[in-house]
């Protein structure tokens, strides 16, 4: 519990001054809540007393009136306050997450599903609201409420006060053993929920592959599993809250039956008036709340107490990929690239091992190879995706861990494997990454990328939604604009991974054509399986188990008669089957 308070700190002290306002309500609305008993306990002793005038009915009436309306003056202002802060807790924790999430680099993704994700970032962001407002409000309210009234039940009679705290250590004892079975059950509760809101979104995003296998069943039937272990656990929180509150309203119902008997036996005895009977009484009636509250707070703390450890796990996370202290200036225009020695290890097998290579500024290379021979490995490097295990990335002769990643990668266009497009418009979706982008800018690139015509052909132009992952398109058009979103940056070095694969032989021919004036003066690396996209390269690398086995031009390739010679006799091959 103290730490996530600890952890939460730094959000409530930027509310230091609401908060001081929102305890001063508090403790205003509970000074006046004591008086009121007290005013009953004047006006009844008073109104007791032979000869009493009538107006003095009127005036106590008054009296607790007034004192009613100050308290439920200063309650509103008290809720208004406090919660509000927990509101404004709730949005600058959601905006810092959501910041560290952004920052956060690829292998924090590998450990973490998007559903945990989205899970931590929701559902338990929520029930650390829950936590740092209303319970911390109600658990204030019922300490202060206690302690007052506490100190005036003691100074009016000490022995009946001490009765009445009787069942105090028997409720102490059950919300401590209760609190712990709840938080243990509550972080057991997320965690499922954690499983089921991945579920929900791998089989959202893979519903095409799941009707292509006819795995509909197979599928509800791994959900109904989850869901049936999330309903369990969640009834035994149930049953736990269950059992917690009525034993709390009967632990209090004891209270009142002891200040009953013994306060009744007391009055009768004289040694008591009757008007510190019903005060004592209206106290016992005033705590029958804050008791059972004491309940829920404790309920509330201990599931927000578990939220906040599991976002911690979160805030405490640090980018693998980061800016040195003191990042060194990046040279204006084309730089040379060079690997040296890099070799890139992922789970103990080696993606890359010493491959060493220079790409000299503004020239075109390409890299081809066998699937999972590490060309997409290389060029993560070259993006500063990933930092290499062993050697070094040089750009312009600075090692790139000596750069910040931020302003590298506004040098780069970079179009990986997998295409990614946003619930966004055409326009949007090219436009992405650049600032006040302008229509003729996006119609411009969309026609280096060959998307221009499709485009032309939508009902609605550039201004189409593409859905979520631009479902709505075909696998050559979300490629496509891709292409053209890299080409709107004016990349320094322009990244093409595998980025033709889904077009054909013309629409590729058209898009390298309208991408060869744009190459000029720019440094440009291709990865393809297709000699057609590699061919007019300056120079092209073979990778193979991660290693550099060939390289030369096009025409020196051949002549090697290695790997690429061969991949070339094969699609000349199936180019001539094919106009058959």
């Amino acid at each position: 519990m103290k730490e996530a308070f600890r952890t939460a700190w730094p959000y409530l002290r930027k509310y230091r001054r609401g908060l001081a306002m929102g305890g001063a309500a508090l403790v205003l609305k509970d000074l006046f809540s004591v008086l009121i008993p007290l005013a009953v306990k004047a006006g009844i002793d008073t109104l007791t007393r032979p000869g009493a005038p009538l107006s003095n009915v009127f005036l106590f009436c008054a009296a607790l009136l007034v004192l009613s309306l100050l308290k439920g003056f200063f309650m509103y202002w008290m809720r208004v306050i406090i919660v509000s802060i927990s509101r404004d807790v709730e949005y600058d924790m959601r905006n810092d997450l959501f910041r560290k999430l952004v920052s956060l680099s690829h292998d924090f993704y590998g450990r973490y599903r998007t559903g945990d994700i989205m899970a931590r970032s929701t559902n338990d962001l929520n029930a650390v609201r829950m936590m740092l407002g209303p319970a911390v409000m109600y658990w204030a309210e019922t300490t202060l409420t206690f302690v007052l009234a506490l100190a005036i039940m003691f100074s009016v009679d000490w022995s009946l006060t001490l009765w009445a705290l009787l069942p105090a250590p028997i409720i102490s004892l059950v919300v401590m053993v209760f609190g712990h079975r709840i938080h243990v059950r509550f972080e057991a509760i997320q965690k499922l929920f954690s499983d089921i809101s991945s579920r929900v979104q791998e089989s959202i995003s893979g519903v095409r592959v799941i009707r292509a296998y006819v795995q509909e069943e197979a599928e509800l039937r791994r959900f109904s599993e989850l869901n049936r272990a999330y309903i369990a656990e969640s009834m035994k929180l149930a049953t736990l809250s269950g059992l917690f509150m009525p034993l709390l309203q009967f632990l209090v119902g004891l209270t009142f039956l002891l200040v009953l008997w013994i306060g009744g036996l007391r009055l009768l005895d004289h040694r008591i008036s009757l008007g510190s009977f019903v005060m004592f009484n209206t106290f016992m009636g005033m705590l029958v709340w804050p008791m059972i509250a004491f309940g829920w707070v404790v309920n509330l703390m201990q599931r927000g107490s578990a939220s906040m450890k599991r976002l911690s796990e979160f805030f405490d996370q640090q980018p693998s990929i980061a800016a040195p202290a003191n990042p060194r200036p990046i040279p204006e225009g084309a730089q040379a690239l060079e690997f040296s020695g890099v070799t890139l290890a992922f789970d103990g097998r080696n993606a890359l091992n010493g491959v060493s290579l220079t790409i000299p500024a503004g020239s075109t290379i390409a890299i081809v190879g066998r699937t999972g021979s590490g060309k997409s490995a290389l060029v993560s490097l070259a993006a500063r995706m990933y930092d290499p295990t062993e050697g070094s990335v040089f750009l312009g002769g600075i090692d790139l861990r000596e750069l910040d990643p931020s302003e590298l990668r506004r040098r780069i266009g970079f179009v990986p494997q997998e295409t990614f497009l946003f619930s966004a418009t055409l326009s949007e979706n090219i436009a992405f990454g650049v600032d006040s982008a302008t229509a003729e800018e996006v119609r411009r690139a969309a026609a280096l990328a060959g998307l221009s015509a499709d485009i032309d052909g939508f009902s609605k132009g550039y201004e189409t939604e593409v859905g979520e992952r631009g479902i709505t398109l075909s696998g050559g058009q979300k490629q496509r604009t891709a292409i053209a979103r890299a080409l709107m940056r004016e990349p320094e070095i322009l990244i093409l991974d595998d980025a033709l694969s889904a077009v054909d032989t013309i629409t590729e021919e058209s898009i390298l054509s309208g991408l060869r004036q744009f190459r000029q003066g720019r440094t440009t690396i291709l990865i393809s399986h297709r000699v057609s996209t590699v061919r007019d390269a300056d120079c092209i690398y073979v990778l193979d188990e991660g290693r550099i086995v060939e390289q030369g031009s096009h025409s020196e390739l051949l002549v090697q008669g290695g790997y690429y010679a061969d991949l070339y006799q094969k699609q000349l091959l199936e180019e001539e089957l094919e106009s058959i």
